[in-house]
């Protein structure tokens, strides 16, 4: 379910970010050797790699992970909860099962973290999903030593992408997946009506009730023909509740800790969406503070991906979702910088509770300082030109969580030379404490070094 961003601006050809590159990685206990063509894992990368905050029962992100499989579990606990996955993963299980085309932007070494041409830093918690499907005893021919009986999982996970900086981007955040299938028979047919009631019955006794607006209507929306239409009709609603049990709680949470718990009712609307492997599929969005916010996108899960699991042809239908635990952790626990969630600083953590959803209170603000950086572009059509993805890696790599934003600020191309020029404003501040102008000027003489010899600019 979870997307592969595409490229957002790309001069030319991509080039190697780092000069020297070791022989090997260890990772999480694990010897991996590398490639000097491919291998763009940074130490910073490595060690975040070491912090899964989904793990942590009072950080904001375990908070609403948890929230959010215990309320699904509550039905009738269906679903098998996969928290533990490593971070490497292969091409094969990151884009290959998924039916990535080779040319996908999402393969690039400039958004993609890889440790070498076989292994990577997943990139979506999608790299799971054939193993989990693989796992359920009752659908897969093929299932595991860690089989399960139970229809349906939960897979949370921290995800790796190369990106901008600005404060709701950062290289490393985590998401959350979860689907539920059921056999294509008549008994089939009753389990969905007979879990769909339950369903029913318990978003009716929920505190927060829901103003849904929908259009079931599948124009421009088309089902799978293997299905029919009542399957299709049965799957959609229990998909439907599903995340609308999902949105009452953790909105409810929400409306508690503010103090608006006598407020009953919230409006959500359904709207008509496309993934690749799901159809029909949808996106919820939730009206909240005067604006529609999308949740998470979700639909019937296409079958090549269940027999690519090990289903026997026209076996099963199900369903998926996916959402972005970062996004909607800053939503509603309404911090106001992503950074923020990987402070080691206890006045945050001290502010969060198990089970609770709070509001951030700032401790402080420390000042920022502004560094430009201005160059010309390689003049000859031989040199291999940039991506802005290692621009900004590079800024990572030496500034850390030390730099909140990096933006184009300025370009031109020189009317006699034909020479593009660029200049990038870097916004250095600290969530922690005050930097000292000593500090930033160092770490700014490190990235202008890094930049002249990466990638042969020529400073201004």
């Amino acid at each position: 379910m979870s997307h592969i961003r595409t490229i957002f601006r790309c001069w030319s050809k991509q080039i190697r970010l780092y000069s020297k590159v070791p022989n090997s990685l260890w990772i999480q206990g694990k010897e991996y050797p590398t490639n000097a063509s491919i291998t763009n894992v940074t130490s910073h990368i490595l060690e975040l790699s070491t912090r899964p905050l989904h793990q942590q029962k009072s950080h904001p992100i375990g908070i609403l992970r948890k929230l959010i499989e215990d309320k699904l579990n509550s039905t009738d606990n269906a679903y098998q909860v996969y928290n533990d996955f490593k971070p490497v993963v292969t091409v094969e299980e990151n884009f290959d099962s998924l039916g990535f085309p080779k040319d996908h932007p999402g393969r690039s070494k400039s958004d993609t973290y890889y440790v070498n041409d076989q292994n990577l830093f997943r990139t979506h918690t999608s790299a799971h999903e054939m193993e989990c499907f693989g796992n359920m005893q009752r659908f897969a021919t093929e299932w595991s030593r860690n089989g399960t009986e139970k229809p349906g999982f939960l897979i949370s996970a921290d995800v790796y992408r190369r990106d901008e900086i600005d404060r709701t981007h950062y290289p490393v955040f985590h998401q959350m997946e979860g689907a539920r299938v059921w056999k294509r028979s008549e008994t089939g047919t009753s389990e969905i009506r007979g879990d769909l009631k339950k369903l029913e019955l318990q978003l009716a006794a929920e505190s927060t009730q829901l103003i849904v607006e929908d259009d079931n209507s599948l124009d421009g929306n088309p089902k799978q023909d293997y299905m029919t239409d009542l399957e299709v009709d049965l799957c959609s609603k229990h998909l439907k509740r599903s995340v609308e049990l999902v949105v009452a709680q953790v909105f409810n949470k929400k409306l508690q800790s503010l103090g608006h718990a006598g407020e009953k009712t919230l409006k959500v609307r359904w709207i008509k969406a496309y993934f690749p492997w799901t159809a029909p599929s949808w996106e919820i969005e939730v009206w909240w503070q005067g604006d529609w916010l999308e949740v998470c996108g979700c639909g019937l899960v296409r079958e090549q991906v269940l027999q690519n699991a090990s289903f026997e042809k026209d076996s099963a239908v199900g369903w998926a979702f996916g959402l972005g635990l970062d996004r909607i952790a800053m939503l509603l626990f309404e911090i106001p910088d992503i950074r923020l969630l990987w402070t080691k600083d206890d006045r945050f953590h001290s502010q969060f509770e198990e089970g609770k959803i709070t509001t951030f209170e700032p401790y402080s603000k420390y000042p920022g300082t502004v560094r430009d950086v201005a160059f010309w572009l390689p003049s000859t059509t031989s040199q291999q030109q940039i991506h802005e993805n290692d621009l900004m890696e590079i800024v990572r790599n030496r500034a850390g969580d030390l730099v909140e934003s990096v933006k184009l600020i300025d370009e031109f191309r020189h009317p006699k030379t034909s020479r593009v020029s660029q200049c990038y404003r870097i916004n250095y501040q600290s969530m922690d404490r005050s930097l000292t102008n000593e500090e930033i000027n160092a770490i700014q003489e490190l990235v202008r070094t890094d930049l002249t010899d990466e990638f042969q600019l020529t400073l201004r």
